[in-house]
């Protein structure tokens, strides 16, 4: 079998390219990261993801992406709510970047799993960014992935001196939220595993996402589209 690094966040996105690539004979690993976000929820799903698609090996890496601060998810700064529901589609490389952008977030972990590909000899890498339904973040575009794996192909020792090659697959590149629930369901994907929100709860040991974050109006969008039912607990 050929082996997949997953770049696995515990998030819906994360649990389908896990989907796709064990439809597609992949053997996976998984590689997560505590880089000093608010919570540690999506840790805890990225785990109930990895056993629920009997992983090889997941790897959980540790980083302080909060010593540099600047975004609502590593920072004490309030992460943006709306009652409003998302409107799907909305491309324009123009607008404000939001607040829970986390800076260089996707290089940084692009780069660990392209050390983990290298010593483990996987030449293929997941990553569930999306560049349809999102938040706009400049590391979720196609162009970033195809830059990445340019630099992944010169960067490294096994690629210049042994005639590999890095391919980095971005599958939900190009699908909106429904297209990728679809997909997901069509595959097995138990999305009650998963967790999306920014600024969740936990009340009586269960966690509650708000349902009113960007995050979670896209999803709860999504699951709304793809006329399927979200399983998930929320604040609404």
């Amino acid at each position: 079998m050929k082996k997949a690094i997953i770049l696995l966040s515990g998030g819906l996105d994360s649990a389908t390219i896990s989907a796709i690539a064990k439809s597609q004979g992949y053997e996976l690993f998984g590689l997560s990261f505590y880089y000093g976000q608010r919570h540690e929820i999506e840790i805890d799903c990225a785990k109930k993801i990895a056993n629920f698609f009997n992983f090889s090996e997941h790897k959980i890496a540790k980083i302080d992406l909060k010593i540099f601060g600047h975004s609502a998810l590593t920072d004490d700064i309030e992460v943006p709510k709306s009652n409003q529901p998302y409107f799907e589609n909305i491309q324009d490389d123009l607008r404000p970047t939001p607040i829970t952008y986390v800076p260089a977030r996707n290089t940084i972990f692009l780069s660990y799993a392209l050390a983990y590909g290298e010593v483990l000899k996987a030449f293929d890498i997941f990553i569930g960014v999306n560049s349809i339904d999102y938040s706009g973040y400049v590391d979720c575009r196609k162009e970033f992935i195809d830059a990445f794996t340019n630099l992944a192909n010169l960067a490294t020792d096994i690629t210049v001196k042994n005639n590999a090659k890095f391919e980095i697959h971005a599958p939900l590149v190009n699908m909106d939220k429904k297209t990728i629930i679809t997909t997901g369901l069509n595959l097995g994907v138990d999305y009650s595993l998963t967790h999306s929100c920014y600024d969740p709860r936990i009340i009586d040991g269960k966690v509650y996402s708000c349902g009113r974050c960007e995050s979670c109006r896209i999803r709860l969008n999504g699951f709304k589209n793809a006329n399927a039912s979200d399983k998930i607990l929320y604040q609404l």
